[in-house]
């Protein structure tokens, strides 16, 4: 096969790579195994395979017709570099069959340099792939007359641990410099490998999805197994307010026990945590984790307001840390709403559909759940909505209190849901006014996800008759256009059921 030839056929715009690779010293490890796992990839439409060591090479050459990328993996003393290190490693590459040579093109310490790498195999007209591990590497192996550029490496060189995740930004940056980009490493899904290729690159390379029965098996293990920590364990689940806190027991899916606590505001989480312990003392033993829905931000297990008006929390406060230190077990925090958004997601028993939960009490939030799949981050905080002045600020529980004291009729919600059901005029125009916001916001939230349906839940969203007060804003709208509107099925429970099932699902 021509140089040419190769190009033409194996480097089709879009293809699919897959590399045969059994784990080392594993029952696969063996040529026989790696020529049939090529021969089923090429008969599945493979356009080229990735094959490591001059011995499977040559195993696998006389088994298919599609273009082999060659590599050899060593383990050195003296160097980090790994995929084909020598000059001798091409040499072998090129005599036992392989069309590409593949190696490492990173800037570290090697035994030769990547030049003589290339040189060596284009002497034998041989095409070259880098494995790149950042954009720099890549840059230089252009430079040098590479043909292809690869991601292999990217989260592989550094102190830090491995990502989880392809380095699709990296893929994206490689496409500015030259078509020719490979997207290899951590692509284990349709997806993902869709993703790639969305994201610029020409090919994409699967590896262990494909070929390491080992690694796949133990992937969907893994699953089967958190499925049934899901379904069979216990969690301690807390929903932290701004007017008080729930501790629950859940155990499949069922509340079993549940304790509520005033949140003394001006105490601080310290105090809140150590008054939901002693609380609970008497269950210490019965869970094995800890699930948090909490107001506000979290980001990486630590706590911050996004609206002091709501709850005041000290700025990046340690929850999960200090939930885990007073439990005695793994603790794991959430957004309260979108934690509640992904209970009332686990009730509906629809499973892959979207739904937004919109919680109205103290204050606004919510939860984005989009075809199965719950939407973190910032993704529902509609309290914040509004530009300079939050949403909540003009709708929540404490605005409905506020404008009853405007009035002259110091209250709370509650006081003024219950004059407005006994014809109290000031009360109604209260209630009515904060349902066209609702309505307003809920047709939004409709326009933006069209979701399946949008869940409203809390104490003002609850309130008897308030649902039904929304619903009739929208009676103007086009049939397409009004959202779908349900009360929250959990009641108040919705948010403590996501945060244990998420909880146990990060066990």
């Amino acid at each position: 096969m021509t140089r040419g030839s190769v190009v033409e056929y194996a480097f089709r715009s879009d293809s699919l790579i897959v590399s045969c690779q059994p784990v080392p010293d594993g029952p696969m490890d063996d040529g026989i195994f790696v020529a049939a796992f090529a021969a089923a990839a090429e008969a599945a439409g493979a356009a080229a395979l990735r094959v490591e060591s001059a011995a499977y090479v040559r195993a696998t050459r006389p088994a298919v017709k599609i273009p082999i990328i060659g590599i050899v993996k060593r383990d050195l003393d003296d160097s980090p570099v790994r995929i084909t290190p020598f000059v001798s490693d091409v040499e072998d590459l090129v005599t036992a069959g392989a069309d590409v040579i593949a190696f490492d093109a990173t800037d570290r310490i090697r035994p030769v340099t990547v030049a003589e790498l290339v040189k060596a195999a284009k002497a034998h007209g041989k095409l070259t792939m880098a494995d790149c591990a950042s954009l720099d590497d890549a840059r230089r192996a252009l430079a040098l007359g590479v043909d292809f550029v690869g991601t292999t490496l990217s989260g592989y060189t550094g102190p830090g641990p491995e990502p989880v995740e392809p380095d699709f930004a990296l893929i994206a940056a490689m496409r500015a410099l030259t078509p020719n980009v490979i997207a290899e490493g951590r692509i284990r899904t349709p997806d993902q490998a869709s993703a790639a290729i969305a994201a610029g690159a020409r090919n994409v390379v699967v590896g262990s999805a494909i070929t390491r029965t080992e690694h796949a098996t133990g992937w969907f293990r893994e699953a089967v197994e958190k499925a049934s920590i899901r379904r069979s364990g216990t969690a301690l689940a807390l929903d932290i307010g701004g007017t008080k806190s729930m501790a629950a027991l859940v155990t499949g899916g069922t509340v079993v026990e549940t304790v509520t606590i005033a949140t003394a505001r001006a105490e601080g989480p310290d105090a809140w945590l150590a008054a939901i312990a002693e609380k609970t003392k008497a269950w210490r033993g019965r869970y094995t984790h800890v699930g948090i829905a909490a107001t506000g931000l979290i980001d990486q297990g630590s706590w911050q307001a996004l609206n002091p008006k709501t709850l005041a929390i000290p700025a990046n406060y340690p929850l999960e840390q200090r939930a885990s230190a007073i439990f005695g077990v793994s603790a794991r925090a959430f957004n309260d709403a979108q934690a509640a958004a992904w209970g009332e997601y686990l009730i509906s028993g629809h499973p892959g559909s979207s739904l937004v939960f919109l919680t109205i009490s103290t204050g606004i939030g919510g939860g984005v759940v989009i075809n199965g799949r719950l939407l973190t981050g910032l993704a529902g905080h509609f309290g914040l909505t509004g530009g300079m002045s939050p949403l909540e600020d003009r709708v929540s529980g404490r605005f409905i209190a506020s404008e009853a004291e405007r009035t002259g009729h110091a209250g709370d919600a509650v006081s003024v849901f219950a004059a407005a059901a006994a014809g109290q005029d000031w009360a109604e125009a209260i209630v009515t006014k904060t349902a066209q916001k609702v309505a307003a916001l809920t047709a939004d939230i409709q326009l933006m996800f069209d979701p399946d349906e949008i869940v409203v839940g809390g104490g003002i969203g609850l309130a008897t008759g308030f649902l039904d007060r929304v619903k009739a804003e929208h009676l103007h709208l086009a049939e397409r256009l009004r959202p779908r509107l349900a009360a929250a099925r959990s009641g108040t429970a919705a948010g403590i059921l996501g945060a244990a099932d998420m909880a146990l699902t990060d066990a």
